[in-house]
């Protein structure tokens, strides 16, 4: 199926698998890469060495092309735009928008930019600076996430940019996949669908909490760090929603130390990403180190299997899906799906003529 995306970036399909921290690691990343998507490593959660190591493990297990996904505000997001350059990662992708400077620096060394985005402006706005496609997620979408359903925001995009577009946020099957071209994308991406899959890391038991969820089991809360955070409901997340300011505080500052030390990063560092996080948002200082330090809330359940410690990222689509197939049988079964319905819609507009 061949698209502007799967041009741009050489890949055989039309499908992204996004960077989840703690869950896109180099095993989901080279699955994905090998079965003919897009695979994308997450490196915010990942020291500077970690992420060279974790670049060189995927391409000893793929020769297909992969990106990796950075955070454009990190302290040290220069270093890592430098690893990516001398690795010779073929895509760059962001969470927030890259700077122009950023974006031209990626592409002189031909690194294909594409940052992800949540609102037609800032689809425009980094069009604009020489991003070379973007990701648009609706509301639908995990982890942080806006209002504006895919739906409407999809074409909204699609009409205000020149660049490829790939649609996330409610994607899981080849319906989506056909329905997102339909609106003029040129591919979709898909993060909790690739979660659930038998080559993701994460623990069994977790996997078992989303397949056992309902759409109305996924729920959206600015609890965790002050901004709007798309996930699974439990206790802890109740717990967070309900917490005092000095218990939420304390809870922060534990949390904080841990990721601090898992990280690398000094204090300064830390607050100066949490503080880059409440640029221009009204977060308590609890929010500023929560924001920090969200990923080790992520780590707890993603990699240790404490549901009841951690919070669990999820896009609504946890609500439908109830299997786990490898990256191969997934994007095999997108494909031959969506390839069977354009095929069934081109049968119908032929008798149609007739």
């Amino acid at each position: 199926m061949d698209t502007a995306l799967t041009r741009l970036v050489g890949v055989r399909h039309p499908i992204v698998q996004t960077g989840m921290g703690w869950v896109a690691g180099p095993r989901l990343v080279s699955a994905s890469a090998n079965a003919g998507a897009l695979g994308i490593l997450a490196s915010a959660t990942m020291t500077v060495d970690r992420l060279r190591e974790s670049v060189r493990e995927v391409k000893s297990r793929t020769g297909a092309p992969f990106g990796v996904n950075l955070r454009a505000d990190a302290s040290d997001a220069g270093d890592r735009v430098r690893i990516l350059i001398e690795e010779g990662v073929r895509v760059a992708s962001f969470a927030l928008a890259p700077s122009a400077e950023l974006i031209a620096e990626l592409k002189e060394a031909g690194v294909v930019v594409i940052p992800s985005i949540g609102a037609r402006r800032h689809a425009e706005k980094v069009a604009a600076w020489g991003a070379d496609a973007v990701i648009v997620q609706g509301g639908e979408g995990g982890g942080h996430t806006g209002e504006v359903a895919t739906t409407v925001l999809l074409p909204q995009v699609v009409d205000a940019v020149r660049i490829p577009v790939v649609a996330a946020g409610g994607f899981f099957d080849g319906r989506g996949l056909v329905a997102a071209l339909a609106y003029g994308a040129a591919g979709i991406a898909m993060g909790t669908r690739f979660l659930l899959t038998s080559d993701s890391t994460v623990p069994d038991a977790v996997k078992a909490r989303y397949l056992a969820a309902t759409v109305g089991d996924v729920t959206v809360t600015r609890a965790v760090d002050g901004l709007p955070h798309r996930m699974l409901r439990t206790d802890l997340v109740s717990s967070l929603e309900n917490s005092g300011r000095a218990k939420a505080l304390l809870q922060a500052v534990r949390r904080a130390a841990g990721f601090r030390k898992l990280s690398g990063l000094t204090w300064r560092q830390l607050v100066r990403d949490g503080l880059a996080m409440k640029h221009g948002k009204e977060l308590s200082w609890s929010q500023v180190l929560l924001a920090a330090n969200t990923p080790m809330l992520l780590k707890s359940a993603m990699v240790d299997g404490r549901t009841d410690l951690g919070v669990m990222a999820s896009g609504q689509v946890a609500g439908v899906i109830e299997d786990l197939p490898s990256c191969a049988e997934l994007v095999a079964g997108v494909i031959a799906q969506a390839e069977e319905i354009v095929g069934a819609l081109r049968a119908g507009g032929a008798s149609m003529r007739a």
